[in-house]
């Protein structure tokens, strides 16, 4: 598993990260506070603050995780 902090700021950015994590069959989440989302749900990212970034998480082995977040690098601000 493998969590970064992600910037999804406004409309065009939310659905390029979905059409881009909709790839792949891996569960994926967005979490912001108590909030767990489903990283491929459009109406659930706009359910959060997308003001403040947001932890991505990939639940995967580390060569798919790398996989996933090197289609998602634009998005990320921080690796944790």
């Amino acid at each position: 598993m493998r969590e970064v902090q992600i910037r999804l700021e406004n409309i065009d950015k939310v659905k390029n990260f979905v059409s881009a994590v909709s790839e792949f069959d891996e569960e994926l989440d967005i979490i912001r506070e108590r909030y767990v989302i489903n990283a491929k749900s459009i109406l659930g990212i706009f359910s959060l603050d997308l003001s403040k970034p947001l932890h991505f998480r990939v639940h995967a082995g580390e060569e798919r995780a790398e996989e996933i977040l090197e289609a998602v690098k634009e998005y990320i601000i921080e690796f944790e």
